[in-house]
């Protein structure tokens, strides 16, 4: 019997820069190994979606579609894959319909093929339209299930969930594991479940973070249970909050029923490539490597490297263990969300406040609008009276009905709104990135010709600056002179700096 195929998404290009520095990673340092990407054999290569859109306007001056453009054309066989936040598309808040069909619309025109659906609570109607457009356009539409752990949550329930993503049409059910949560035996039930309820012809793809240290065998156990496709990074970007090693999954299917088919020859090419790469950011490293206190705290490697600067930028960088310890008080109050973006976003800016100012003494927006409905159902009971300070707080009233349901069409609006903007190119791509990022596009748009910015730092760059530092220290090092009276006789004394 001839062993199993296991298909394999690469997400190097994506969601393990994200994870592992900040998603600074710069198109130019990905140009140069595309062709190998493009013919190692994967089953997708996740290259777009998720934080990398903010992040090419915000830091690196970088027009995110021409990156899209960019991957199509030097991928010109492999399935592009992104990841879009049902109604909020890739930004922060909930857009009206029409806007979610247009960027969906742009997205297969520009490239893409693949669509990983998810809503940060699992909530079915916040997935429901996306869905529909990417079938619309004749796209791959992946239903997404977070994964988490609460009280609440149990194997059942994730098996109905699935049912309901294949119900709105999905062509295949993502498992996502954003935190490191998934350990081998909930894996396998699930999988399984999945399998034995809906058709074992129904395709899974796993998605782990690595950051736990547990999840390598949860990919085994996945695929014993009928996964067909997984996520890994290539080994020279895994590990820490990022994933588990591409190579290293290969190895351990060898001598098993199951293979993925992936040319090593490329894969070591690949990995070489970004041997050389990521030492340029160093500065922007995740400084976690294996962190257990994910299974009481939940929070996703993202999410701990964003309180690490909020509470750094606050002088308060040494109480990074009260926000961990607050954060599951505060999911719980929210309902147990999942904390992937936004909800993590939301939770953890709460979590740093409450220690920081007092518990609740201050409502972020976000949680206030969290808290009334504002982002879909969570699958637990709100605390009541938070609920309460936030109609206080926030002069609204609790909603129960899908959010989108409450905006107006808006696309006429918001091409008035970037057609006001320097730099404005006319196109409804524009018009989607001022959309999404209001504040940050007209600021790029002003200083998009000068072309894009890669924020990493070369060996010589380095050494430069360090150079500098030390030419500066030294300067500093000078004898200091000060007039000193004692007795009333004046003195001149020199004083050497410590």
């Amino acid at each position: 019997m001839s062993p199993q195929k296991i298909g394999v998404t690469e997400v190097a290009f994506r969601d393990a820069h994200q994870s592992l520095f900040a998603t600074r990673l710069a198109m130019e340092d990905m140009v140069d190994v595309c062709e190998e990407m493009d013919q190692a054999g994967f089953w997708s290569v996740e290259c777009w979606g998720g934080a990398t859109y903010d992040a090419c306007i915000r830091f690196l001056n970088e027009d995110p579609w021409e990156r899209l453009r960019t991957f199509r054309k030097l991928l010109p066989n492999s399935r592009l894959q992104m990841l879009l936040r049902g109604q909020n598309l890739l930004g922060y808040r909930h857009y009206e319909d029409t806007v979610v069909d247009k960027f969906v619309e742009k997205s297969a025109e520009n490239g893409m093929d693949v669509f990983r659906v998810f809503d940060a609570l699992n909530d079915p109607r916040n997935l429901e339209h996306a869905m529909k457009a990417v079938k619309n356009v004749g796209k791959h539409a992946q239903g997404t299930i977070c994964y988490t752990v609460s009280p609440l949550h149990d194997v059942e329930g994730y098996i109905k969930q699935a049912g309901r993503l294949l119900d709105m049409g999905a062509d295949s059910i993502a498992l996502k594991d954003m935190a490191a949560l998934l350990k081998p035996q909930p894996a396998y039930d699930i999988i399984r479940g999945i399998k034995e309820t809906y058709g074992e012809d129904t395709q899974i793809n796993v998605h782990c973070h690595s950051t736990t240290g547990v999840t390598m065998v949860t990919l085994m156990k996945a695929i014993e249970a009928g996964a067909d496709v997984v996520d890994t990074a290539i080994s020279s970007m895994s590990l820490g909050p990022g994933h588990n090693p591409t190579e290293s999954l290969v190895e351990m299917l060898e001598g098993t029923n199951y293979e993925t088919d992936l040319d090593m020859d490329k894969l070591i090419a690949i990995r070489d490539h970004f041997k050389k790469v990521r030492p340029k950011y160093k500065e922007f490293e995740s400084k976690t490597l294996v962190d257990t206190n994910i299974f009481l705290s939940q929070i996703p490697g993202g999410m701990l490297s964003n309180m690490e600067s909020q509470l750094t930028a606050q002088g308060a960088g040494d109480r990074i263990d009260e926000v961990m310890e607050e954060v599951p008080r505060v999911r719980k109050d929210a309902g147990f969300p999942p904390l992937v973006t936004p909800s993590s976003q939301i939770v953890g800016t709460q979590a740093v406040f409450n220690v920081l100012m007092g518990r609740y003494k201050v409502l972020t927006a976000e949680f206030a609008d969290l808290m009334l409905g504002y982002y879909g159902e969570c699958i637990g009971e709100r605390n009541p009276e938070l609920i309460k300070q936030a109609e206080e707080q926030t002069k609204k009233e609790p909603i129960t009905c899908r959010p989108a349901d409450l905006l107006e069409p808006e696309w006429d609006q918001l091409t008035a709104a970037a057609e006001e903007l320097d730099g404005f190119n006319g196109t409804d791509e524009d018009v989607l990135t001022n959309a999404l990022f209001p504040s940050v596009a007209p600021g790029f748009f002003k200083t998009r010709h000068e072309g894009p910015k890669n924020v990493g730092k070369t060996e010589e760059q380095m050494k430069k600056e360090a150079e500098a530092a030390s030419g500066a220290a030294n300067a500093v090092r000078e004898p200091i002179s000060y007039r000193v009276t004692v007795g009333g006789r004046s003195e001149t004394v020199k004083v050497e700096p410590a």
